[in-house]
């Protein structure tokens, strides 16, 4: 019985702007847009074709079992994304991303920093004039 309560407590029902996450994934592309906001919204409807193409490629691999690998930073997390693993390029390697309910309507690039932060060390050898002895 305590295992029961241990179940439903883990797993939460999300909601995305009162839609149940299971009724978001069995709309169409263009359908769940809708629900998003307006920037992505109008994003989706200008490339819901290169999104759909993307999902079936994404669904293709998984059948096989491998990884799905992208370079495509600017596409908008739909709900049909939702529980993927997803690889994004960040100019240097692919980077894993987890998708949940909470990046609906964001881009995956949000998720893949490409910059990392500088931290400069000290001046190398011959940088300063004091270090000019120490050359040979």
């Amino acid at each position: 019985m305590e295992e029961e309560k241990k179940e439903q407590v883990m797993k939460k029902e999300y909601f995305y702007r009162g839609k149940s996450m299971d009724y978001l994934k069995g709309l169409d592309v263009r359908e769940s847009a809708k629900y998003l906001t307006s920037r992505a919204r109008r994003t989706i409807m200008r490339n819901f074709d290169v999104i759909e193409k993307f999902l079936k490629r994404c669904e293709r691999k998984m059948l096989k079992g491998k990884k799905i690998r992208t370079h495509l930073r600017d596409i908008v997390i739909v709900p049909k994304m939702v529980g993927m693993v997803i690889e994004v390029y960040n100019g240097k390697s692919f980077e894993e991303i987890h998708l949940s309910p909470e990046m609906i309507g964001h881009r995956l690039g949000d998720f893949s920093i490409t910059t990392v932060m500088v931290k400069h060390g000290g001046a190398g050898i011959g940088a300063t004039k004091g270090s000019r002895a120490m050359k040979k």
